[in-house]
C-alpha cells in the first residue's frame, strides 16, 4: 500500500505530512515513523505529521517526533499542518484545529501562516534560567557568545538532567540583539539535537525576555538558525494572553511511500 506524503519547512523546521482522512496510518509502529524521519534511511524530518478527521474543528494535528513517539505541541509543524490543509482543500484561507494541547485559530497570507498559542501563565525560575510551558516544556537561558555556544553538550545536559530527566525539555539558549530581537538556538527532545527552528520555543523565548524586563515591547522578532518568526501577545497580570505566532512556510516536495 502507498501512501501519498508532503514534505513541508518553517525556518528550517521541517516535517512529513500525511493526510489520514482514512485513519489508516499505522500511528503505533514507532520504527516505522523513526525509519521515514530518518535523513539517511528515510525522507528525512524533524518530525512527523497527520491530518486527522475531527468532528469540531477543520481538522486534527498529530505530531511524532523523529524518535516516533508522540511528541507534544509543535508550533512550526502545526504552521505547516494549517498550509498543507490549505494546499489540500481542508481549509481555505483560515482554520480552527485540535492539537495536542487543545483547539488553535490560524490565519493563511500567501506563505506567512499566523498561529494563536495557548495563554502561559506558570513561569517557574531556575536562578537566572526560567522554564514556561508553551505547548511544550521549554528551558531558557541567556548565554554570551551564542554562535560559538556548545548547544548540542549543553542542551543534552540540561535536558537529562535530574529535574527534566523523566519527561523531558527543550532548551533554548538566547543572545539578546536589541529590545525588540532575540536570536536563540534550541536543543529539541524528541529529534535529541539541535534543529534549526522551534515555534513553541520562539514562544517561550519572546515571552520569557518580556517577563525578565529584557523588553518592554509585545511585538518580538525571534531569530533562529532557519529564519525569523514573530511573535505578538498581551500580559494580563502575571498571564501572557493573545500570542501569535507567525512565519512563513514553505511546501518542499511530496511524493509517495510504502507502507
Amino acid at each position: 500500500m502507498k501512501i501519498k506524503f508532503q514534505k513541508y519547512q518553517g525556518t528550517g523546521n521541517d516535517f512529513i505530512i500525511i493526510n489520514n482522512n482514512d485513519l489508516l496510518f499505522p500511528t503505533n509502529n514507532k520504527s516505522f515513523i523513526k525509519r521515514l524521519c530518518n535523513r539517511k534511511f528515510g525522507i528525512g524530518s524533524d518530525g512527523l505529521i497527520l491530518i486527522n478527521p475531527s468532528k469540531n474543528t477543520d481538522f486534527e494535528m498529530l505530531y511524532f517526533n523523529s524518535d516516533g513517539n508522540l511528541g507534544s505541541m509543535c508550533g512550526n509543524g502545526a504552521r505547516c499542518s494549517v498550509k498543507f490543509a490549505q494546499n489540500n482543500n481542508i481549509v481555505t484561507d483560515k482554520t480552527l484545529f485540535n492539537a495536542f494541547d487543545g483547539n488553535h485559530r490560524a490565519n493563511i497570507h500567501n506563505n506567512t501562516v499566523s498561529l494563536s498559542m495557548n495563554d502561559v501563565s506558570d513561569i517557574k525560575t531556575y536562578g537566572e534560567d526560567l522554564f514556561l510551558d508553551t505547548g511544550s516544556p521549554h528551558y531558557v537561558k541567556i548565554v554570551k557568545n551564542l554562535e560559538n555556544f556548545d548547544v548540542y553538550n549543553e542542551g543534552k545536559l540540561i535536558r537529562n538532567s535530574n529535574e527534566f530527566f523523566k519527561h523531558g525539555v527543550n532548551v533554548n539558549f538566547v543572545k539578546i540583539i536589541s529590545e525588540k530581537e532575540f536570536e536563540v538556538r534550541t536543543f529539541e527532545r524528541g529529534v535529541e539535537d539541535e534543529t534549526l527552528s522551534c515555534g513553541t520555543g520562539v514562544t517561550a523565548v519572546a515571552l520569557s525576555m518580556h517577563y525578565l524586563n529584557k523588553t518592554l515591547l509585545n511585538n518580538l522578532k525571534i531569530k533562529t538558525k532557519g529564519g525569523v518568526l514573530d511573535v505578538k501577545f498581551i500580559q494580563n497580570n502575571n498571564r501572557y494572553e493573545k500570542i501569535i505566532l507567525s512565519g512563513n512556510v514553505e511546501l518542499i516536495f511530496e511524493g509517495e511511500i510504502d507502507m
